[in-house]
């Protein structure tokens, strides 16, 4: 066979073979533009966040929700605010990864009207552009909403979280006049404490202690919420330690302290950790770490996994020693180690070499995530929820301002506290692949929906509501108190239009 006859015959049978569509058949299936589902806070112009945000779904023609993801660049994303020559916004497009998008925004501008333009290749997506008719507040801007139910109203706040009722139950009433003599007395020369009164609608504090650095986060909160909702008069203490205080019995004269962490020993009033409140006040800023990254960073998908439990920390509790021989007894089925000896050095060479951190995204390559307490509940677990990998919690006295919301065996797999079942529940897992999965999907949808930042600043303001209806002598600005100001922006001041008192409603 001559060579050019040959070239022909490859080049014949590598070429497609046409066939014609058959009557009746259909097309596959493409993404709708039309059909596509967008929703959330960030196109209400009421819901003040530091970082707005709200959701888009892929729908394909058949109306069906898209499950896997259809490219990071489905989507695009243009915010802009007419009339004005220069928007300044920051704007991110998060792919989830199962067929749904996270869009953020962070306003450093206070704009007459926004205009949200949604598209894919070039058409309007959904009821796309999405007006917000201002102004529209950043979060910078001091424009409280005079009316707690209207505000309430706009962030789509819960009546109420059983946490709140569950903390103020042991509380009759409070009085202010007695707490602000006792308080300091009781734990003011032992502990760190920001003695603070909310009046007018301005912060006043007073510190106790010696390591006071963490106030900062308080301040950060306060003066958040006081920009966006006036507050009811109050005066409270706050505990700035890891430990919650309050040890007494309801039947003895307990007082009121709010913590970051409470524990089954103690009475304190917990609020949400300062390492979820400043991930809320910082997120596209200078932190990384915040519920909606982890979103967006839970990869590979769960059959890509390894199916290995994993676990990196510190060495600060007995457990975490224990779990760290575990892994060295059964590397196949833990892969846990430390990146910091600080409470037991002496032991480090039992229990080292140390590991290089790893990225926090790195963690969802694994199926599993070990959650096991640190010097008191281990912080991190709201971003172990919102990723795509199922949680193993250790069962703790200890917990967080979420941890009563929580279900063993749908939201998480619990563990005992010794670790003494954790292989056999690692086993489990294993062998129930698609149980796993389900309550991995139903921790993260819980993150997804209680433990972003609207749902925060509704914990502390319920928070802060219902504790002012306990109190029976009135908030003072006691002495020695400072004024915590508000920070100023001289590039870019904000203009409020709203009435500024109470009384003028």
């Amino acid at each position: 066979m001559s060579p050019r006859l040959l070239w022909r015959l490859v080049l014949c049978c590598s070429l497609p073979v046409f066939t014609p569509p058959q009557p009746g058949a259909q097309a596959a299936p493409f993404l709708s533009a039309s059909k596509t589902l967008v929703w959330g806070p960030g196109l209400e112009v009421n819901v003040v966040l530091p970082a707005r945000f709200f959701y888009i779904q892929a729908v394909d023609s058949a109306d069906k929700n898209l499950t896997a993801s259809p490219g990071e660049h489905t989507f695009e994303v243009k915010i802009v605010s007419p009339g004005e020559q220069f928007t300044r916004i920051w704007t991110q497009v998060l792919d989830r990864h199962d067929g749904s998008f996270l869009v953020r925004y962070r306003m450093y501008a206070t704009y007459p009207s926004l205009h949200i333009h949604i598209l894919h290749e070039n058409k309007h997506v959904s009821k796309s552009p999405y007006i917000l008719k201002g102004p529209v507040y950043h979060e910078g801007c001091n424009c409280p909403q005079p009316s707690a139910p209207v505000w309430e109203a706009h962030m789509h706040c819960p009546q109420s979280f059983p946490q709140i009722k569950s903390d103020l139950s042991h509380f009759a009433n409070v009085d202010p006049d007695r707490n602000a003599q006792e308080i300091p007395q009781r734990f003011g020369q032992r502990q760190s404490l920001c003695h603070y009164t909310v009046k007018d609608n301005k912060i006043y504090v007073r510190t106790f202690g010696e390591h006071v650095g963490f106030r900062i986060f308080m301040d950060a909160i306060l003066l958040s919420l006081t920009r966006k909702v006036w507050l009811p008069d109050i005066e409270f203490f706050v505990n700035l330690g890891d430990w919650p205080l309050e040890k007494r019995k309801p039947t003895d004269n307990i007082h009121p302290i709010f913590s970051w962490c409470g524990s089954n020993n103690t009475r304190d009033i917990v609020m949400p950790t300062y390492d979820l409140t400043e991930s809320v006040l910082e997120t596209m800023g200078r932190v990384s770490l915040d519920m909606m990254s982890v979103q967006a960073n839970s990869w590979p998908p769960w059959p890509d996994k390894n199916a290995t439990a994993f676990w990196r920390g510190r060495d600060s509790r007995q457990e975490r020693l224990e779990l760290v021989k575990l892994s060295r007894a059964h590397p196949d089925m833990i892969d846990a180690a430390f990146t910091n000896f600080f409470f037991f050095k002496h032991d480090e060479s039992l229990y080292g070499p140390l590991v290089k951190h790893v990225s926090f995204f790195d963690f969802f390559k694994y199926k599993y995530q070990i959650n096991i307490d640190g010097t008191v509940a281990a912080y991190r677990l709201p971003y172990l929820l919102a990723g795509d990998s199922v949680v193993f919690k250790q069962d703790s006295g200890y917990y967080e301002h979420f941890y009563g919301e929580l279900r063993p065996w749908e939201h998480y797999i619990p563990v005992r506290a010794d670790l003494g079942d954790l292989l056999d529940k690692i086993q489990w897992a294993r062998d129930h692949d698609e149980e796993a999965k389900k309550i991995a999907l139903t921790g993260q949808q819980f993150a997804r929906s209680r433990l972003t930042g609207d749902g925060v600043f509704c914990y502390y303001y319920k928070l802060f509501q219902e504790y002012a209806k306990l109190q029976i002598t009135k908030p003072a600005v006691r002495e020695d108190m400072e004024l915590v100001e508000q920070p100023t922006d001289d590039l870019f001041p904000c203009t409020c239009l709203r009435k500024r008192a109470k009384d003028e409603l």
